[in-house]
């Protein structure tokens, strides 16, 4: 039988077709993000930017387009992020590559990435880089910056490694796999780090999306606070004189965590707030 829906927008003018299809997907998603939601999962079915989407003609509305956006919207409505069925985040200046093996990157790790701008590094650690958003972001804007990304997951690095390649800067950096400072051998000018900081018995309440994101990305499994123990305490011996170690913290975790940095000898220690206002990024420098 006929789709009823076909008539519709062969009868329609572009923009009516394209308000159209769009509403199929967006009435069909449970999400608050629908109406954007449904913008770019059309678009990635019709291979074009989203802002080409008005440039779209009634006969563009194919059964096979239409068809491949539902399938997409219908992941979505199970809860899968956009940027997984996409394949990519917008995040800074350029678009990152996202995988169900690395942590995707948010708009509120963005206030770490312009703390980390804020000061003069030549020679940058970020440890856990995942997809190498936070150390690719600051080496684009730093022509003279060197950094090194480490992480625990193989498959993570790989990820990060086609990033820094398609941002520009994979001849300045190298990714290298690690426990925190395990293998990490010289002296930085800058230490950043978006370390998994949500509390074991907190997982449970988190939004449906984050099941498709490694587990080890988002909680130490203990207290949330057990990862910036480590950070803290090996600091020191990583930093260069004057040197800045910087961490995304979660919104209630800056006072224990600003303590640590305390505890650990470093001064001007500051908590800094997202967009939101939300506390975000606790820095603090090594004496001279």
């Amino acid at each position: 039988m006929r789709d009823p829906a076909r008539g519709v927008i062969e009868a329609a003018t572009p923009g009516q077709a394209l308000a159209i299809v769009l509403a199929m997907g967006r009435d069909r998603m449970w999400v608050e993000s629908a109406a954007g939601d449904a913008r770019r999962l059309l678009a990635h079915a019709a291979g074009i930017e989203p802002s080409r989407l008005i440039l779209l003609s009634v006969e563009d509305f194919t059964d096979d387009l239409i068809t491949r956006y539902l399938a997409l919207v219908e992941r979505r409505n199970r809860g899968e992020p956009v940027s997984h069925i996409l394949g990519t985040r917008a995040f800074w200046t350029h678009v990152f590559e996202v995988t169900p093996d690395v942590l995707d990157p948010r708009p509120e790790t963005e206030a770490l990435v312009e703390a980390a701008l804020g000061v003069s590094a030549e020679r940058v650690l970020d440890l856990g880089t995942g997809s190498g958003c936070i150390l690719v972001s600051v080496l684009a804007e730093r022509a003279a910056a060197m950094g090194i990304g480490v992480d625990v997951s193989a498959s993570a690095l790989q990820v990060a490694q086609r990033n820094a390649e398609s941002a520009g800067v994979a001849s300045r950096c190298t990714f290298m796999q690690s426990d925190w400072y395990d293998t990490v051998e010289g002296m930085f000018d800058l230490i950043v780090s978006n370390p998994p900081y949500i509390a074991a018995e907190e997982m449970s309440a988190l939004a449906p999306e984050l099941a498709y994101e490694p587990r080890l990305a988002l909680t130490d499994e203990h207290d949330g606070l057990s990862c910036y123990r480590i950070i803290c305490e090996g600091a020191p011996m990583h930093l260069n004189a004057g040197g800045w170690l910087m961490v995304e913290i979660g919104p209630t975790q800056g006072a224990a965590v600003a303590a640590m940095f305390g505890a650990a000898g470093l001064k001007d220690v500051e908590i800094r707030p997202d967009l939101d206002g939300r506390d975000r990024v606790v820095m603090g420098q090594k004496p001279l």
